[in-house]
């Protein structure tokens, strides 16, 4: 293959960006998550966010300076192959990939049970292909596209915001921050919350399509992950405000039922189209990094060469697109992951210690070294706090990848 075979075209500035990471964060996280998070903190709940902002904002401290170094497609994949070695880089990219597809199947069901819940799997697998058709048409269309998302998401959370602080049936005294599940419940709760955040590592895995990314990556990550937590604060406090933490923590869908007891049923069918929405932003970029990290271990071989091209009219990994979207539209079709969350937490904050691990090479001193530390003390903590299905699951997806890897070398050396 020639350079421009397998090279992506400069094209993402800082406002894109940041569009894309906002349409992963402000996405169907905030829609799902907020229950399951407030069953494991009750009244911590407020807590467990304020520790997954933490490990998050370390996380994307590390990311962004790795990725004004290395502003190639991959991520982390390829901040840890660089810095830590090859095997580091490979185990990141493994459980980026397989976390995030099932991530992927997760937002697409989303959709289909908001949208058309008796056809759950079959709107999941339309939108799939509808939108691996948007993403193989250029990233500057998937960034337009992911602009309108956010804009509709960001309208629907205020209003919710507005209907719940302004209603009667608010209450600020369901906003009393003390633990009443321990220090476990409030860990478990920031691993889940962790799974919303984690939407910034879209930018860095684009890093090979952003203009000037030694400037623009740097400044776009922590906008994004500045507003989005702004954003996910106000909500939950709003919503809290409403239904406090037990009733928080029974609702099926948090947003829909604060509204309705806000006393704004009417309101209910646009928090519905809002959830749809959202789930659609998430699953756009989501296919967005799974396909970029996919195309940089085929680069090294770890998959299939073949998924290493690049479309010679719209520059994107077009052979690696189309086969995260049929993964994706398969397990859409067959299994039910909207319980994935967990799962996909565990391999994504496995990613993210990597990713500062990393960055502690980087650092010279002793006090530059806090945030990739602390980032992966955090990470490694959330992770084991995980439900037990989810950290037994995680640890064994990511255990059979270590060893498919060790296999490979061991084939390859007796070629040799």
């Amino acid at each position: 293959m020639t350079p421009s075979d397998t090279e992506l075209r400069r094209t993402l500035g800082v406002g894109d960006a940041v569009v894309v990471g906002l349409g992963s964060m402000v996405g169907a996280g905030i829609f799902a998550a907020l229950g399951p998070a407030a069953r494991a903190a009750g009244t911590g709940l407020l807590l467990g966010l304020a520790v997954a902002a933490v490990v998050a904002y370390c996380n994307a401290m590390s990311s962004a300076r790795l990725a004004a170094l290395y502003p190639a497609s991959g991520g982390t994949y390829v901040y840890g192959r660089e810095r830590l070695g090859a095997f580091w880089g490979y185990l990141a990219g493994w459980s980026f990939v397989v976390g995030k597809t099932a991530s992927c199947a997760a937002m697409a069901l989303t959709v289909g049970a908001y949208v058309w819940p008796e056809q759950a799997h079959a709107v999941a697998v339309a939108a799939v292909v509808a939108l691996t058709a948007v993403n193989y048409g250029g990233v500057q269309k998937s960034a337009c596209l992911t602009r309108v998302i956010v804009a509709v998401v960001l309208a629907v959370l205020a209003c919710v915001v507005v209907v719940c602080l302004g209603s009667d049936a608010s209450d600020a005294g369901r906003l009393d921050v003390g633990v009443s599940t321990g220090a476990g419940g409030v860990l478990q709760a920031a691993g889940l919350l962790f799974f919303a955040f984690a939407g910034y590592a879209r930018i860095a895995t684009l890093g090979e399509e952003v203009r000037d990314p030694a400037r623009t990556i740097p400044r776009a990550i922590p906008l994004a992950l500045g507003i989005a937590l702004v954003v996910y604060v106000m909500v939950a406090v709003a919503v809290l405000s409403v239904l406090g933490p037990a009733g928080l923590g029974r609702a099926s869908a948090p947003l829909a039922d604060a509204v309705r007891a806000a006393g704004a049923p009417g309101f209910v069918p646009v928090v519905r189209v809002g959830a749809a929405v959202a789930a659609l932003g998430s699953l756009l970029a989501l296919i967005l990094g799974v396909s970029r990290t996919t195309l940089a271990m085929a680069r090294d071989r770890h998959l299939p060469g073949a998924l290493a091209a690049v479309h010679p009219r719209f520059q994107v990994p077009h052979r690696a697109e189309l086969a995260v979207g049929a993964v994706v539209a398969a397990l859409a079709a067959t299994v039910d992951v909207r319980g994935a969350i967990g799962f996909s937490s565990f391999g994504v904050l496995a990613y993210y210690a990597v990713a500062n691990a990393s960055a502690w090479t980087l650092s010279s001193g002793p006090l530059r070294r806090v945030v990739p530390v602390v980032g992966v003390i955090g990470c490694a903590t959330l992770a084991f706090a995980l439900p037990v299905v989810s950290v037994v699951v995680g640890a064994a997806v990511v255990g059979a990848g270590a060893v498919a890897y060790g296999v490979r070398r061991w084939v390859a050396s007796r070629s040799s």
